[in-house]
C-alpha cells in the first residue's frame, strides 16, 4: 500500500520521471510478494490439498517463465534487428537491436571464460564492466516502464489550449508516414479538444525543399483543419529546440499543453519539456514494431545524454567501489 501511494502520488503530481516506473514496479513486486506469503501460509496449513499442489505447480511454472524472459527477450530483439535491416535502408542507428543482443551474450559468455577468474586484475575489470551494464539494464527497465505510463490517459478532453506536433525529416516536400502518423494523432488530438491551437514545430533540414512545419500544415488543411487553428514553428532543429520555440508562440497563461510524437520518442519529449518549465502530457502516434524496438535503444541513449551527470557519478561509484575492494 505505501508503495501503490506513492506511486498513484507521482502520476498524480508529475510523471515525467522515472520515479514513476520505478515505484510502479516496486508496487508490483511487493504487491507479488504478498501474494506469495498468502500463498505459502495456506499451502503450509492444508499441505495435502488438492489445491496446495496446484497452487505448487502455477508457482514452479511462474518461477520458471520469470527466469525465462531475459532469454525471449534477447530472441525476440535478435529476429526484430534482421527485420530491421531487411525492410529499411542500411543505417548504423539501425543496428543497435542487434548491438544490444551481441553486447549482452558477450558479457554473459566472458563469465565462462576460466582466465579471467584467475587473474584478479582481469576480473576486477570484468566485474566493473558487468556490474555498469547491470545498473544500465536496471534503468533502461525504469526507463521503458516510464515510457509506456507516460503514454496512459484515461481522460479523452483535458481542454488543452495548445497541441505541439513535432516533426521529422519530409522527403523534399513531401510528408513520409512516420510524420503523417504524427500529424493524424494531432487532428485526432484537436477534434477531442475543438478550442485548442495546432503547433506544428520543425523547421527545414538538408535534402528538405521546405520547413517540415509547414509541410505537416498542409497537410493538415488537406484534412480538414480550420488554418486559423494552425500554428507554424519552422526554426527548430531538434527536440529540444522544437519545445523551446514551440513554446515561444503561446500566449500566457499556458496551463493545458499536450506533445504530440512518435510513441518512443514522447517520453524523452516530455523530460526535456520539464527541463524547460513547460507543463504538458504526451501523446504517441504508432509506429512499426521493429523500428519501435531499435528506437527505444536510441531514445534511451538520449535519455543517458540528458541525465549523464547523475548516472555517470553512479557508475564511477560502481568503478571506485570495485577497484578498492
Amino acid at each position: 500500500m505505501i508503495m501503490l501511494s506513492l506511486f498513484l502520488l507521482i502520476m498524480i503530481i508529475d510523471r515525467r520521471t522515472l520515479w514513476s516506473g520505478f515505484t510502479f514496479l516496486m508496487a508490483l513486486g511487493s504487491l507479488g510478494f504478498y501474494t506469495l506469503f498468502i500463498l505459502m501460509v495456506y499451502i503450509s496449513q492444508f499441505p495435502d490439498s488438492i489445491i496446495s499442489r496446484i497452487l505448487i505447480y502455477i508457482g514452479l511454472i511462474g518461477l520458471f517463465l520469470f527466469f525465462l524472459i531475459p532469454f525471449i527477450l534477447l530472441i525476440f530483439y535478435f529476429i526484430e534487428g534482421i527485420n530491421i535491416l531487411k525492410k529499411e535502408e542500411f543505417h548504423y542507428s539501425n543496428l543497435l537491436s542487434l548491438f544490444f543482443v551481441f553486447a549482452i551474450l558477450l558479457l554473459v559468455s566472458a563469465w565462462f571464460n576460466g582466465s579471467i577468474k584467475e587473474d584478479p586484475l582481469l576480473f576486477k575489470g570484468y566485474a566493473m564492466i558487468e556490474i555498469s551494464a547491470f545498473y544500465l539494464l536496471f534503468i533502461m527497465s525504469i526507463y521503458v516502464v516510464s515510457a509506456i505510463l507516460n503514454l496512459m490517459h484515461i481522460r479523452k478532453n483535458h481542454n488543452f489550449q495548445y497541441i505541439v506536433v513535432l516533426g521529422c525529416a519530409i522527403f523534399k516536400d513531401k510528408v513520409p508516414p512516420l510524420l503523417a502518423s504524427r500529424i493524424e494523432k494531432g487532428i485526432e488530438l484537436y477534434r477531442k479538444n475543438p478550442d485548442s491551437i495546432l503547433i506544428f514545430s520543425g523547421g527545414q533540414g538538408q535534402g528538405e525543399d521546405m520547413a517540415e512545419a509547414e509541410a505537416m500544415a498542409e497537410y493538415a488543411l488537406k484534412k480538414g483543419v480550420d488554418h486559423s487553428r494552425i500554428l507554424i514553428e519552422n526554426q527548430s532543429k531538434d527536440t529540444y529546440e522544437n519545445l523551446m520555440y514551440s513554446r515561444m508562440k503561446m500566449e500566457e497563461p499556458v496551463k493545458r499543453v499536450a506533445i504530440v510524437t512518435t510513441s518512443y520518442h514522447v517520453f524523452r519529449a516530455l523530460i526535456l519539456a520539464k527541463k524547460q518549465g513547460i507543463r504538458c502530457v504526451g501523446y504517441g502516434s504508432q509506429t512499426k514494431w521493429y523500428f519501435t524496438l531499435n528506437a527505444l535503444i536510441r531514445e534511451f541513449i538520449g535519455y543517458l545524454s540528458i541525465r549523464w551527470k547523475i548516472h555517470g557519478f553512479v557508475l564511477l561509484l560502481i568503478v571506485i567501489f570495485i577497484g578498492i575492494i
